[in-house]
């Protein structure tokens, strides 16, 4: 993505985009609030391009009846993704241009792959969400608030421990864990406590990725003040030597946690690269979280605009399907049509004739023509359709171009599409032309939300555990069922014994194959998928089942990202892309 530069320190409006990627300046955030009908009491800037939108201006209204809601997902990607950001904010962007308003709903990038593989999250080209590199790194601060809740519960359980306070925790029965956001691999397993003080038990865990944290989901899929203050204090930590869950309220910690999180619930309003209205609120991953923006952020943009366009995390198998099961089945959204980004790369990527390895540039074979690779790698395609098409919304599949994409091979892809039972298929070129290059998805997508719709998720909430697994691993993955390591089996009993049972499920798993095997490439059948581990997130509402290999700390590549990042004397951020 291109970087954003403070060309004058002095002088807030000329921080703006490279002019030679973008056609417009950045207006002040409030000139953007007041095209949305909000006033000076409904938005507090934070700095000249960015706001908090007052809960007490979202809570009251009612979303617009013909509001339109369209997730924007897409096929297993390359290392590198496949542009989902981008072609959000694009056909944002082009839903303006066809005189309609819209809103896309973001995740704010976490500091982990800023600084890892794929680098900066705030799009590029012409399709950015402004200011990028305040959104890339810091932005408002939300993200540094959910660790420092996160880190003062491990602290207040570690204390309450130690010191023997009721209800009494045997230092094993501790599940909560630190977080930090930054791709930090030595903090996985850690034994803490070590000098034996008062405050700590001497015991074994480690650091998750803060975006993988319970409290992220909870700032996630909370719908207001009182919903989040309930949910962190439902956050089970630890068990009673009974065997009895303790939860956040017990240690008296869910009051505090909320106080941190004050600010961080309220959504962050900014803007694209064509002053489109944009909500970036949240940051979930996909592979191991739920992977979509906030509720209460698509709750405020559905007040305010005629289409919502929101992004779930990698592909449909991964954002996509936690969008439908687990985010619109619990807030109760009503999704309008879904789109499906592939390209021609990701496709190639997936006949298995090329090696591609994370951290590494994309082979040049994989960038020259190869219709015979495209063939082969279609089947990929053909899975996500297969799934997105159980939720009985119309699919719009977006060809998202790149310069390296040879005229032969997009023909080819557009009638493969067809082939595969897709009734609406768009090129878009988002990173190029920005909203003019996503006009023809736009006009695909309002085309399809005229369709009558009838959403239905996956699985019942009632359904077992066993079942609602089953359901996504065969209906979703493609395996022959499912296979539960140690104890995984009697967890999922005595969580639904515990009253827990009514809750969606979170599969973390890898994010390159419909498989939980990344090198398990096109569409994979003949497979068991397999449960290593079940965690209940009683405060997110949801039991993450993670797969065999999936880590909640992701390491850095051989090359990370930040070794391309720096700042100049004028203060100029410079490598902050992707």
């Amino acid at each position: 993505m291109i970087v954003h530069n403070v060309e004058s320190q002095s002088n807030p409006r000329e921080r703006q985009l490279n002019k030679s990627s973008s056609p417009t300046v950045p207006k002040p955030i409030m000139e953007i609030a007041r095209e949305l009908g909000l006033n000076e009491s409904s938005v507090e800037p934070f700095g000249w391009y960015a706001g908090k939108l007052s809960l007490a201006s979202i809570e009251p209204r009612q979303s617009r009846s013909s509001a339109k809601y369209v997730g924007v997902t897409a096929i297993n990607p390359t290392p590198f993704g496949e542009g989902k950001t981008v072609i959000s904010i694009g056909l944002a962007m082009a839903l303006v241009r066809r005189k309609l308003r819209s809103i896309v709903t973001l995740r704010q990038p976490s500091l982990a792959p800023v600084f890892g593989i794929k680098g900066g999250g705030a799009g590029g080209g012409r399709a950015c969400v402004l200011p990028s590199d305040d959104i890339n790194l810091h932005f408002t601060g939300d993200l540094h608030a959910v660790a420092a809740a996160n880190n003062l519960l491990a602290a207040m359980v570690d204390n309450h421990c130690q010191r023997g306070l009721i209800p009494l925790i045997s230092s094993n029965g501790i599940s909560w864990r630190r977080v930090v956001d930054i791709n930090d691999k030595g903090l996985a397993q850690i034994e803490s406590g070590l000098a034996n003080v008062p405050q700590a038990p001497r015991r074994l865990t480690g650091f998750d990725l803060t975006a993988a944290s319970e409290v992220t989901s909870v700032l996630a899929l909370a719908t207001g003040m009182d919903d989040l203050r309930s949910r962190l204090a439902r956050i089970v930590v630890a068990q009673t030597p009974d065997g009895e869950f303790i939860n956040a309220e017990q240690i008296g910690a869910a009051g505090a946690m909320a106080a941190l999180l004050r600010n961080a619930i309220r959504p962050n309003l900014v803007q694209t690269s064509e002053n489109t209205p944009a909500i970036v609120h949240a940051g979930p991953f996909a592979n191991i979280s739920h992977g979509n923006s906030s509720v209460i952020g698509d709750l405020a943009a559905l007040q305010l605009a005629d289409y919502v366009v929101t992004e779930s995390g990698f592909g449909s198998d991964l954002g996509a399907e936690k969008l439908f099961n687990l985010k619109c089945q619990t807030a109760g959204l009503q999704p309008s049509a879904e789109v499906l980004i592939c390209t021609v790369r990701a496709i190639k990527y997936h006949s298995g004739r090329f090696d591609v390895r994370p951290g590494r540039a994309l082979p040049n074979a994989l960038l020259q023509e190869d219709t015979d690779a495209l063939e082969a790698g279609m089947a990929n395609v053909e899975g996500h359709l297969a799934h997105l098409k159980q939720y009985g919304i119309p699919v719009v599949v977006a060809i998202n171009r790149f310069p390296t994409d040879s005229p032969a091979e997009i023909q080819l892809l557009r009638s493969l599409i067809v082939r595969a039972g897709a009734s609406r298929v768009a090129e878009a070129d988002a990173f190029g032309r920005g909203g003019e290059g996503c006009l023809e998805l736009a006009d695909a997508v309002i085309d399809a939300c005229t369709e009558s719709a009838e959403f239905k998720p996956l699985y019942s909430l009632e359904s077992s555990y066993d079942e609602k697994i089953e359901r996504i691993v065969t209906c979703v993955y493609g395996a022959n069922g499912i296979d539960y390591g140690d104890g995984v089996a009697e967890k999922l009993i005595d969580f639904s014994s515990r009253g827990f049972g009514g809750l969606p499920v979170c599969i973390a798993k890898t994010q390159y194959s419909l498989s939980h095997d990344a090198k398990r490439l096109g569409r994979p059948s003949g497979f068991r998928f397999p449960v290593h581990e079940v965690r209940l997130s009683a405060g997110a509402g949801f039991v993450l089942a993670l797969a065999d290999g999936i880590s909640l700390m992701p390491g850095l590549p051989r090359e990370p990202a930040a070794c391309r990042i720096d700042l100049d004397s004028h203060g100029n951020i410079t490598g902050l892309g992707s």
